[in-house]
Order: C-alpha cells, then structure tokens, then sequence
C-alpha cells in the first residue's frame, strides 16, 4: 500500500536526491520474499532498473541490485510463465506495436509483447517503418525539449496513419499520451491502447 513514484521522473530532471528518496520508499515497502516484481509501465522498469547505479557505494546499493533484479516488464514476465492465450477475436485485425524506447532500447525488450499479440489469432501485426525512433515522450523530453518531442510525435503519428492500421498498441504510458495527443483529431479515430489492454480486451471478446 505504501509503494510511491518509482523516481524516474526525478532521475530525468537531475533530482538525484528526491530519486534515491523515492526508490528506497519502494525498496523498503516491497516484500523481500517475492520472486518477481511486475511493471506496467517500461520508463517505471527501466528507472527502477537503475536503482543500482543511483545507490552505487551507498549503504543501500546491496538492497537496490537485489530489489532492482526482481523488476520485470509484465509482458516479460506473462512470457516466461506462459499464457493461454484469448480464443480469437470476433474478426481479423491490423494493429501495429509501438516499441516503447524505454522497454526496446533501454530494457532489451522487443520480441516478448509482440509474441503475446502475435498469439491471438486474427491479430496481424504490422511493423512501422522507423519503428526504433522515439515517439517524443522520452520521460519528460516532451516538457523539456517540446518543440523537437512535438516535431518527433507528428512524425510517429503520420508513420501510423499511413500504415492504416486499425489500432496502436504500446508498453509505457508516456507513448500512449503522446501518440494519443497527435492522433486525437484524426477521423476515424484510430484507439491507442496498453499492451495489456488490447489482451484484456481480446480474453473479453471486446475488440470491435
């Protein structure tokens, strides 16, 4: 119950103080016994994956490489454990996966999301063209650097309006904010979901 801001945010502006405040609030609540320590969110598990770096030659770097080597993408983990997956659904469908920076390039995370929406039968999975560049979120890149973060989302946006694909589907919540921002005017419009969603919805037959 007491679990807090993971402290990326934090790390990303500089703050190291208030990021190591936060990370240790998380290393503290959290049950050492837990074999896994699952995130929905891939800039939440690439930062909590740097508690080891933030605390090195500190007191707590012993509890932060242990703490930070149980934290795994949900996506990773529902992979490893192994998932039956939804029936199928109602019809087939184009999506297109946007790798999240934070889950692709800073966590080595690419083929275990895809093969979880791959399984779903009549899901077809198209790859965008440039699909390793940033979306623009990058943290808080989109506050800091708004112009070069706004010129990146138009150009994601535009990348998936061409592919016609029908939804886009992605692991961080700061993708899905910002590809939610450029793709809001379009008609039809084209839903941008979680990875987890998108599973949800499929296991409930939901997707239309």
């Amino acid at each position: 119950d007491g679990q807090g801001c993971c402290g990326a945010l934090a790390l990303h502006s500089g703050e190291l103080a208030l990021a190591r405040s936060q990370a240790l609030a998380n290393i503290q609540e959290f049950p050492p016994d837990v074999d896994a320590i699952i995130t929905n969110a891939a800039g939440c598990g690439s930062g909590i994956q740097e508690y080891p770096l933030i605390f090195k030659e500190t007191q707590h770097s012993e509890a932060a490489t242990e703490f930070s080597g149980k934290v795994m993408d949900v996506s990773v983990f529902l992979s490893q454990f192994g998932v039956e997956p939804p029936q199928g659904l109602p019809r087939a469908i184009n999506i297109a996966y946007h790798d999240a920076c934070h889950l692709a390039h800073a966590q080595g995370v690419k083929l275990p999301p895809q093969n979880l929406l791959e399984q779903i039968s009549g899901v077809t999975l198209t790859t965008l063209p440039d699909a390793e560049l940033c979306c623009g979120s990058a943290g808080m890149y989109n506050i800091e650097q708004p112009e070069i973060a706004r010129e990146l989302g138009r150009r994601k946006a535009q990348l998936i309006l061409d592919s016609g694909v029908e939804i886009v589907v992605s692991g961080n919540v700061g993708c899905l904010v910002q590809l939610r921002m450029h793709l809001n005017n379009h008609v039809p419009s084209i839903p941008i979901m979680h990875t987890i969603e998108f599973i949800d919805r499929a296991y409930q037959g939901d997707i239309q």
